[in-house]
């Protein structure tokens, strides 16, 4: 179907082959994974390979979703099945988190109290409510990562980061690309900067702080949720990147720029969700 989009008219795209090569990809992710963690020879080849091959699908097949997008091939209907589908897509993230938050909620509420209760003196003698806490029998030292300091930095950053890209929307809007274009690339730059402040952050609990992801529960549940929290940002300013690049292209129009619209929708929900990190990883 090579006209453009009607409002009387739904796009059914042709037969692609980039869900087999999505497929083919997976497969050759969580080959070479298992290979590499149980030390077979070839295991990080074959897990190199699933990342290019999945590079691949990804400019192959939204490349080709642009190229129907700029050719007017979607009408509205289409528009708010993207709409739907973005949103679906930001709930099962919201819903990944939830289970990780929902983790911590019980060691700190329900688990060190009980393990500390009276009735299991017998089995973790000494052991004391108190958060944070490596678990009973842990015995290396470690430091509590305090709020103030690299997280409060980075919380300003990110919520910078969403004001910045509310300014470039609103650019966009008003048909003002030299607006449009600097929100972008400052957002991008904000997410760059939380990004590095994340990295040093590692690198000193493991340096000066001996918080590592052996830490007992309080190191795999700091490392777990900020560090989902760091690959989802990374995702983030990937796809910014690629907006970008559309935006240099001429592509979008006050009128019909989803692609922008969902990538920030996703940008917000990074955003809210470190907030809720700053407030029970780093202050409570």
């Amino acid at each position: 179907m090579s006209h453009p989009a009607s409002a009387s008219r739904y796009f059914v795209p042709q037969p692609s082959h980039w869900p087999l090569v999505g497929s083919i990809a997976l497969l050759l992710l969580a080959t070479g994974a298992v290979l590499l963690m149980n030390s077979v020879a070839n295991g990080g080849l074959v897990l190199t390979g699933g990342f290019v091959v999945l590079a691949v699908m990804l400019f192959g097949w939204f490349g080709r979703v642009i190229g129907e997008s700029e050719g007017q091939r979607y009408n509205l209907q289409v528009d708010r099945s993207f709409r739907w589908a973005m949103g679906w897509f930001i709930f099962s993230e919201v819903m990944f988190f939830v289970a990780f938050f929902g983790a911590l909620f019980y060691i700190r509420v329900l688990a060190i109290p009980d393990l500390a209760s009276p009735e299991q003196a017998a089995l973790w003698e000494g052991f004391q409510d108190s958060w944070p806490s490596a678990g009973p029998g842990a015995s290396d030292p470690f430091s509590k990562m305090h709020a103030w300091g690299i997280p409060a930095v980075n919380t300003l950053l990110l919520l910078t980061s969403g004001a910045t890209l509310t300014w470039a929307h609103w650019g966009l809007i008003a048909e003002k690309r030299t607006q449009l274009i600097i929100g972008l690339l400052l957002t991008i730059a904000l997410g760059v900067v939380f990004l590095c402040f994340q990295v040093y952050e590692y690198g000193e609990a493991y340096a000066h702080m001996n918080l590592k992801m052996t830490t007992g529960v309080y190191g795999s549940t700091f490392y777990m949720l900020t560090g989902f929290h760091g690959f989802h940002v990374t995702l983030g300013v990937t796809m910014l990147t690629v907006i970008l690049l559309r935006v240099l292209k001429g592509h979008f129009t006050a009128e019909r720029h989803f692609a922008f619209e969902g990538v920030a929708w996703y940008w917000h929900f990074v955003d809210v969700v470190w907030l809720g990190l700053f407030i029970v990883i780093y202050w409570l």
